[in-house]
């Protein structure tokens, strides 16, 4: 693909072309040869950049080598975390910081490469998207990751209706205003194209990346992420539907529950009424099994709305309660 130089589309852009987001933890051994590969691939292509290095609580050397790169590369940005807090603390902060009309995400192993980044950066542009999200059509990673991640792909395909490949590639591009517009959290990194998807971002692309074997090391991820992201995701899919409208679940179950428990409490009424009036045998109202799910489904029914009036009054009090995402104006200063 012929690269060119990307003409700016809105009269307040920043004045870089591309901020590149980089995660790490204890990747000392890896920072200077990212940080060159990546300054050779865009000072090649031409184009004004910011790599921001945010350091999650190492122990090694890496905080010491992102200062040797700043005092060389005026393009080197970098923070670091007291302790650990996790990749998606590190990346809101790194949306926080970013100045670039495109923000890359990649991770600091040297198994995303830099040579996608210009491509990237176009389709952004050129091809009017949101956000395009690597996919690692070849991985070179072990059975016990893949399968997990195949699986993990497809439960998150399902529930959100956005067909990517590929959610967990580190590698990804979007336009600044995606990432300001929304907040990352947990293990919330994994979805940010289904919470941007959600702000209004719908323009969603793919693009096949290089993936290389991790260089030096080992993986900072164990098998707990996938007990926590489709958790996550859930949230996600409950926050983004009725964050400011809580009232429309909670009540809705908990009137179904409480109708439910009221007709099977007045049918066991009228059981034990029909009972007395005909002279049969009766039986104590506690005997009947129906009584007891009555009982619950009134105590659970009554719960639910309770809980939705409380979170109700909750978003109503919310300091973002009439916040929404406006993406274009007309005719105001």
């Amino acid at each position: 693909m012929q690269f060119k130089k990307i003409k700016r589309q809105k009269k307040n852009s920043f004045n870089l072309n591309l901020s590149i987001v980089i995660p790490l933890l204890n990747e000392a051994e890896s920072l200077p040869e990212l940080h060159a590969w990546i300054k050779r691939v865009l000072d090649e292509k031409n184009l004004s950049y910011e790599i921001i290095f945010i350091d999650d609580g190492s122990t090694d050397e890496s905080w010491n080598i992102i200062n040797a790169l700043k005092a060389n590369n005026s393009e080197v940005r970098g923070l670091r975390f007291r302790r650990n807090y996790g990749k998606s603390a590190a990346l809101n902060e790194g949306f926080a910081l970013a100045k670039g009309d495109s923000v890359f995400t990649m991770d600091a192993d040297l198994q995303d490469s830099p040579d996608e980044l210009p491509v990237m950066h176009a389709m952004l542009w050129e091809d009017n998207y949101d956000l395009i999200s690597g996919w690692k059509k070849k991985r070179f990673d072990p059975i016990t990751k893949t399968i997990p991640t195949k699986l993990y792909n497809w439960a998150t395909r399902k529930m959100s209706g956005i067909y990517l490949h590929d959610f967990n590639c580190g590698l990804k591009a979007y336009r600044n205003e995606v990432v300001k517009s929304i907040e990352v959290y947990g293990e919330m990194h994994r979805y940010i194209p289904v919470m941007a998807h959600r702000a209004g971002y719908k323009r969603i692309g793919e693009k096949v990346v290089a993936h290389q074997s991790r260089k030096y090391g080992e993986t900072k991820f164990g098998l707990s992420r996938f007990i926590r992201g489709p958790l996550d995701l859930m949230s996600i899919m409950f926050v983004s539907k009725f964050g400011k409208r809580p009232m429309h679940f909670f009540g809705l179950w908990g009137a179904f529950a409480f109708l439910v428990g009221f007709f099977l409490t007045a049918y066991v009424l009228i059981d034990k009424l029909i009972a007395i009036s005909s002279g049969l045998r009766q039986s104590l109202v506690t005997d009947n099994p129906l009584f007891y799910i009555a009982l619950v489904m009134l105590i659970v029914g009554t719960q639910l709305f309770m809980g939705g009036f409380l979170a109700e009054m909750l978003s109503r009090n919310a300091p973002n309660r009439n916040k929404y995402e406006i993406s274009e104006r007309l005719g105001f200063e």
